[in-house]
């Protein structure tokens, strides 16, 4: 079990670590004198950092809509300049800009941190609170928690991060790594551009000069237990739009529904269209070659899916998730492998013609639907995309426009890297014993860090706790009731740990 750690319990655990590691002489790590200026000021600045991520949270900034881009990229500047970052520039891409920073601490190591500052849509009529009001109410079983869009994905960690910048600069501590910080404002469109954002001389110069790359997030689940991924799904993001126009028949503009006796509908084209891409259990992938380089998960990734098995609740998911059954009635282990290891279609959402109360008895002449294909190692955006246009024209729907809006590959990063033993060793100084886990099931755009040509591991790392992503009333745990999870004190310190663990493991 794990419980909020009083100011002596962090300081005894970081303060012994530190005189291990910094014994090797290797780089700067901690004393008690560090450790206890650090502490005292995530105690005084608690009010201060759940106000800096409210603010940041009312300030919407949605790629998908492009509301709130260019307001929501200078606010994430200007808190990147408060936390201590000399160096913050704009990026500009062919979509939203990116942004690059750097801060030299004069350290022996440098380390590379991404962010995004855009977050998904949200339906207020669907959430207990205006997502964009970041209020704070009271969970029950878990505390006082912070409500919106983008408090657990991504803006929440993310200030949590900054938060432990502050505390560095008001304790009067030099920070124990160089940092290169790059950001994107397309994560939830796919990440289309975020390339030109990395491949910007500048800020692969800076990269090259890293030791790794790393995501801020909450890594506990409700039990406490933390995860330590491996990598992550790739991903395409795409909609296939069927309509008279292009297709030839069915009617170019909407008709009175009577006339279906007569004319061909490219609602119902949509529909069959979808059906090839998936086998007669409406799950399995059918689609010719998509699958082909898949890599199979290796003996190591089911041993680390065995071992996450025996110490995860197959109950606590399914009620997380609201779910009932895993697909085909398999069991617990068997779902787990599914989820790393199986490449997957996704209809996002379906829509055609008239949704509106009543019926409105028309013949659409345009249906479409929005898709997300995850991809496990070996397989690439560019095959995926290529794949399915093959398969629709093979089955006859060449005619559907197929619209790739953002995509990317998988990634993966070594156990061994001094990136995860880092992340390992601060999780078991709080007596929590990591579950390794072959990927995440999501996706990130860590191909741009871990492929070529910058080889680097990349990985997300963070205590404290958070849920609902992409789903109404999103939340981040600001106070612990729960004494198995941390809120967002506890999250700051393990940056703050973090930070001086990358500086010595390696």
């Amino acid at each position: 079990m794990f419980s909020p750690l009083s100011r002596r319990q962090f300081l005894g655990r970081a303060a012994a670590a530190a005189a291990v590691l910094g014994a090797a002489g290797r780089a700067r790590a901690a004393d008690d004198s560090d450790l206890q200026a650090i502490q005292a000021e995530i105690e005084k600045q608690h009010d201060e950092a759940v106000h800096r991520l409210q603010d940041w949270i009312r300030q919407p900034s949605i790629a998908a809509e492009n509301r709130g881009m260019s307001e929501g990229c200078d606010h994430m500047m200007r808190l990147l300049r408060d936390a201590g970052f000399g160096q913050v520039t704009k990026a500009p891409t062919d979509g939203h800009p990116g942004v690059f920073a750097t801060l030299d601490a004069g350290a022996a190591r440098t380390f590379g941190i991404y962010f995004m500052y855009d977050v998904k849509q949200a339906d207020p009529a669907e959430w207990s609170s205006p997502p964009f009001d970041a209020a704070l109410v009271d969970k029950p079983g878990l505390g006082k928690v912070l409500i919106g869009r983008g408090a657990v994905n991504q803006k929440g960690p993310e200030a949590t991060w900054l938060a432990a910048l502050h505390a560095f600069r008001a304790a009067g501590r030099k920070l124990p790594v160089n940092l290169v910080f790059v950001a994107e404002g397309e994560e939830e469109i796919g990440s289309p551009h975020f390339p030109q954002v990395v491949r910007r001389p500048e800020v692969l110069a800076a990269l090259r000069k890293c030791s790794g790359v790393y995501m801020p997030m909450p890594m506990q689940a409700l039990d406490g237990t933390v995860t330590i991924n491996l990598g992550a799904k790739g991903v395409v993001e795409l909609e296939l739009v069927a309509s008279g126009e292009r297709w030839h028949r069915g009617p170019k503009q909407d008709l009175h529904s009577s006339n279906e006796a007569r004319v061909d509908s490219p609602a119902w084209h949509l529909v069959q269209a979808l059906a090839t891409l998936v086998g007669p259990d409406g799950h399995t992938p059918a689609i010719e070659g998509y699958a082909d380089k898949a890599r199979p998960l290796t003996a190591d990734e089911k041993a680390l899916i065995r071992e996450a098995a025996s110490r995860q609740s197959e109950e606590l998911a399914k009620r997380q998730m609201g779910v009932e059954h895993w697909v085909h009635d398999v069991g617990w282990l068997e779902s787990l492998e599914l989820l790393a290891g199986r490449p997957t279609v996704n209809i996002e959402g379906l829509v055609g013609g008239y949704t509106g109360p009543g019926g409105k008895t028309i013949l659409p002449h345009r249906a479409v639907a929005k898709l997300d294909l995850r991809l496990v190692p070996d397989m690439t955006a560019a095959g995926a995309l290529a794949a399915l246009k093959a398969h629709l024209a093979k089955h006859g729907f060449g005619d559907i426009e197929v619209n790739m809006t953002g995509g990317y590959d998988p990634t993966s990063t070594p156990a061994g890297s001094s990136l995860i033993q880092a992340q390992a060793a601060v999780y078991r100084r709080h007596t929590l014993d990591p579950v390794f886990w072959p990927r995440l099931a999501g996706s990130w755009p860590g191909y741009v860090f871990t492929g070529e040509p910058l080889k680097l591991p990349a990985g997300h790392f963070g205590l404290g706790h958070g849920s609902g992503a992409h789903a109404p009333d999103e939340y981040y745990v600001m106070e612990s009731a729960n004494p198995k999870i941390q809120g967002i004190d506890g999250a700051v310190r393990s940056q703050v740990e973090y930070l001086y663990e990358l500086a010595v493991t390696g």
